[in-house]
């Protein structure tokens, strides 16, 4: 039986405001209780798509740019035509988060598959129009309580796989392997799963970037076996901006227990502290205390990105 994690990074207060939201499905603003597609959506059928977690700030999504082309680059990879341009689709989100005058605290989920089918079959050929595209903005905060408690995570056996198998880069709608590795964790009383790459380096979590800091120095996996994170790729740039060394490498879990602070990342929470790895407490090898909440390095990496966040939150590309 599966246990339900004590504090999960997307541990969130449910907002009552989020019931009475409007939903963009295929451009037509409905209800919530409206929002549907077809049975036969490739999405629905298959996990034939791509999608992308948008944070809006200010009015404004941080580091937009870098989700739309991500997004494109993703569809691009799979042979499917959005059927919009990243303007028009700017306009469309921008339409959705408007409509519902949202300024601040919100998460959206942007997401776009294949299209409706004739008939469940996964030859791309028997796709029917255009693609779907669905936008959901909901307000969703953190709770405050993660960074001051800290995650448990647990390394399971549900690899990254090769890039020949399934490319670990593309952020698609078929999650399935990080579905069972969130599965395993849960079911081993943690909050979130540490993959690892095919060759048993760290990899990532299951829906969330990790980072451990040794030394003074922030490291991270080589990146192979993880889609391109924007928090991630945005957290590097801060620690640079700190004077903070910092490292894209392959490193193993001897590496991991032996951290004196470990961090994940994400669009919806940011910076989240580990406490606790495979029931190793995360602390200074040479010190005598334990958990004592965000390390130093983590605590001005936290304050750099959200300072980074309303600074490059925009309205256009």
């Amino acid at each position: 039986m599966t246990q339900a994690p004590q504090s999960n990074i997307h541990d969130i207060k449910i907002d009552p405001r989020n019931l009475g939201i409007l939903i963009s499905v295929n451009g037509k603003l409905v209800p919530r209780a409206e929002a549907v597609v077809s049975v036969f959506d490739s999405g629905f059928i298959l996990g034939d798509g791509v999608w992308e977690g948008l944070r809006v700030v200010n009015g404004g999504v941080p580091f937009l740019r870098a989700h739309i082309e991500r997004l494109y680059e993703g569809a691009k990879s799979i042979f499917m035509d959005i059927g919009l341009t990243p303007d028009e689709l700017v306009q469309r989100l921008f339409a959705c988060i408007d409509a519902n005058k949202m300024t601040d605290g919100v998460h959206v989920r942007l997401m776009v598959t294949r299209g409706v089918k004739a008939t469940p079959y996964q030859d791309p050929r028997v796709t029917m129009g255009k693609p779907t595209i669905v936008i959901i903005p909901e307000y969703k905060e953190p709770n405050p309580d993660k960074f001051r408690d800290g995650l448990s995570l647990h390394t399971v056996n549900v690899r990254r796989g090769a890039p020949d198998v399934q490319d670990q880069k593309l952020n698609s709608h078929s999650k399935l392997n990080c579905i069972t590795a969130c599965i395993q964790a849960a079911n081993a009383g943690a909050d979130e799963a540490l993959m690892l790459d095919p060759l048993g380096f760290v990899a990532t979590c299951n829906s969330t970037h990790f980072f451990i800091v040794r030394r003074g120095e922030l490291w991270t996996s080589s990146g192979q076996y993880c889609i391109p994170g924007i928090t991630r790729g945005n957290m590097l740039r801060v620690a640079a901006t700190l004077g903070i060394p910092a490292c894209e490498k392959q490193f193993s879990l001897y590496d991991v227990y032996g951290a004196d602070e470990a961090f994940v990342t994400g669009t919806f929470a940011g910076l989240i502290p580990v406490r606790v790895i495979d029931g190793r407490p995360v602390r200074n090898p040479l010190s005598s205390e334990a958990w004592q909440g965000a390390g130093p390095i983590s605590r001005r990496l936290a304050e750099g990105y959200k300072a980074l966040c309303k600074a490059e939150s925009t309205r256009s590309l």
